[in-house]
């Protein structure tokens, strides 16, 4: 893909977020990896749903930022999950609703916040770890996700919301997608028995 390739899929991908529901006013960012090794990103304060593909950041991996409207302050948990997993090239931060609910329970467990109760997460992201709460652009959160970048492909911001990593900009957003809708799922079950996979179910569909 080229850059200007890409820049079209960001913008168009914002879109498609935004006019969903899935991200409100300025929330969120999204970057992708170029083949040159520069990185792609929502410039800070966007709307997703208004991007602009000439006014998009460049930043190196190490943060220099290129050229393009200032990226968000965020881009340094992005580079973090750049740099400690070769296969991200592709990262999406949204607010989304049901995510963000989530996101500010107490008593999450930490290490798998979304006990599998359908097969899909379990297929398109595995386990999502829980990051401690730190103000947004905290260097902190950077040095978390760093630390669970390369076992885990998508992450719950503790009073946050979500970040998922792919191997396009396109996978990364399915898959955000796809646990805005099993945590959507959660607050629809309410309180009622789940019948959760069994372990045996859950090796299955990861074999």
């Amino acid at each position: 893909m080229t850059e200007q390739q890409a820049r079209q899929e960001m913008v168009q991908l914002g879109a498609s977020l935004f006019q969903r529901g899935y991200a409100t006013g300025s929330a969120g960012n999204l970057s992708v990896l170029l083949e040159d090794g520069r990185l792609l990103a929502t410039p800070t304060g966007s709307c997703l749903g208004e991007l602009q593909a000439e006014n998009l950041s460049t930043v190196t991996l190490q943060g220099e930022w290129l050229a393009g409207d200032k990226p968000s302050k965020e881009i340094a948990f992005h580079r973090a999950l750049y740099l400690n997993n070769p296969a991200c090239k592709a990262v999406v931060h949204l607010h989304s609703h049901y995510l963000t609910a989530l996101s500010c329970l107490q008593d999450l467990d930490t290490k798998n916040c979304i006990r599998p109760f359908t097969p899909y997460v379990v297929m398109r992201v595995g386990d999502v770890p829980v990051v401690p709460y730190y103000r947004p652009g905290d260097v902190r959160l950077a040095e978390d996700l760093a630390v669970l970048a390369p076992r885990y492909r998508g992450f719950l911001l503790a009073n946050h919301g979500s970040v998922v990593v792919g191997g396009s900009l396109r996978e990364a957003a399915d898959n955000t997608e796809e646990l805005e809708e099993t945590a959507r799922l959660i607050f629809t079950l309410g309180d009622r028995p789940v019948r959760y996979l069994t372990d045996g179910e859950v090796a299955e569909l990861r074999s």
